[in-house]
């Protein structure tokens, strides 16, 4: 996310000046402190490890809950 571009809007679109780094982890953090107001989403994990063999991450997990219907 080296590119992210963050906006304050009042009246006007004015760019906020900020590093990537900095910019990225604040905005992940408020994202995650918000996902069940935001998306409806419930927050589980953050930086979680995809394990040895992907040896990878998911920046934030969450889960939805699903309702079945059946007739």
């Amino acid at each position: 996310m080296s590119d992210i571009k963050l906006f304050r809007t009042n009246g006007k679109v004015e760019e906020i000046p900020g590093t990537s780094v900095a910019v990225e982890k604040s905005l992940q953090v408020l994202f995650e402190s918000n996902l069940e107001a935001l998306l409806g989403v419930r927050m589980l994990e953050s930086e979680y490890s995809t394990g040895p063999v992907h040896r990878g991450r998911i920046d934030t997990l969450g889960l939805t809950r699903t309702t079945l219907l059946s007739s």
